[in-house]
């Protein structure tokens, strides 16, 4: 089969497309031809040498695919040659085969095409586990995601408004301003000309939000702690400006009774991300039948365009998801 070999690891230019064996699926695996894979955030630090895939996971960049069913493992009872899934992968996604665990494949919504599909595992599985899991959003709270016009971002803009929460959100210009707002956010700050910690400060007249999602990191991290209410929350799944947090202090932690966690996907067990793929069966799948909630997919690039659509991605010029078509309808 072609795949996208990125080794040397560097920039955007090491990617190529090249051959190797097809897969086999596993036991508890599925073998899925892959008609559509999603970009994100970990292919860039992959492809840069610095997000190892963990023990066992394929080698190939690619966390998101959707495609047909083409083989199934000696276990496998959920699934049948032929059905059209999209999949949470811990590898591999960036070929024209993909082997998955079984448990982490999802119907493709109704009314969905394979590249929609394809945008939908990462940024979903992300959300729900780190804010309905982890930090519990309740409706009725205030909630901040940054970044909101990337593809958390805009996943967790739908999935909280839905959920009855009051969403704020930061951008970087107008135009991502609006497609937030489109999204459903209440409340957007370009924090290229606003101090959004004051101005979040002062509408929710000093009171904070409840749950904050952070990707920034950096000094982001003691803005963020204090901008939460009493028994306020913040994850971080991103450190974009940094592991390191300057000036920490430990004393909004302590009077307001926060909870500050933080978690990754990738590294976590086949029954953890089983788990959240029941759990995004019973309460998200129905909303995407309702049409309350929609894929964003902001570009695709043919198979053997990878580097343009790395170079996108790195230019955080989107608005939403960027997709591979690797088999085109």
């Amino acid at each position: 089969m072609k795949y996208i070999d990125h080794q040397p690891c560097g920039g955007p230019d090491v990617l190529k497309v090249s051959e190797m064996p097809t897969p086999e699926p596993g036991p508890s695996e599925v073998l899925i031809e892959v008609h559509a894979a999603g970009v994100n955030r970990p292919d860039i630090a992959q492809r840069l040498g610095n997000y190892p895939p963990p023990p066992g996971a394929s080698p190939v960049l690619g966390l998101e695919v959707a495609g047909r069913i083409t083989k199934l493992g000696s276990e496998v009872t959920r699934w049948k040659v032929g059905d059209l899934v999209c999949a949470l992968t811990p590898g591999g996604g960036y070929a024209e085969y993909c082997v998955a665990p079984a448990d982490h494949c999802l119907p493709v919504p109704k009314g969905f095409t394979l590249v929609e599909a394809a945008s939908l595992p990462e940024t979903y599985f992300t959300v729900w586990t780190n804010v309905f899991d982890r930090a519990k959003l309740q409706p009725g709270e205030h909630f901040l995601v940054h970044g909101g016009s990337s593809g958390i971002g805009s996943t967790a803009i739908q999935l909280a408004k839905q959920w009855g929460a009051t969403v704020y959100t930061t951008v970087g210009n107008d135009e991502k301003a609006q497609f937030c707002r489109d999204l459903g956010a209440d409340v957007v700050y370009n924090y290229k000309e606003v101090d959004w910690a004051a101005e979040l400060w002062e509408q929710t007249q000093k009171r904070g939000v409840d749950v904050i999602l952070d990707m920034v990191g950096g000094d982001y991290v003691m803005k963020n702690l204090r901008s939460l209410a009493i028994e306020g929350r913040l994850v971080s799944i991103a450190f974009l400006q940094g592991r390191k947090v300057p000036d920490f202090d430990i004393g909004p932690l302590m009077t307001r009774r926060l909870t500050y966690t933080g978690s990754t996907l990738r590294p976590r067990s086949d029954e953890d991300k089983a788990k959240i793929a029941d759990a995004l069966i019973t309460h998200v799948w129905p909303m995407f039948e309702a049409g309350k909630l929609k894929s964003c997919v902001y570009k695709t690039f043919p198979f053997d365009q990878v580097r343009a659509a790395h170079e996108l991605m790195e230019s955080s010029q989107h608005l939403g998801k960027i997709v591979l078509e690797i088999k085109p309808a």
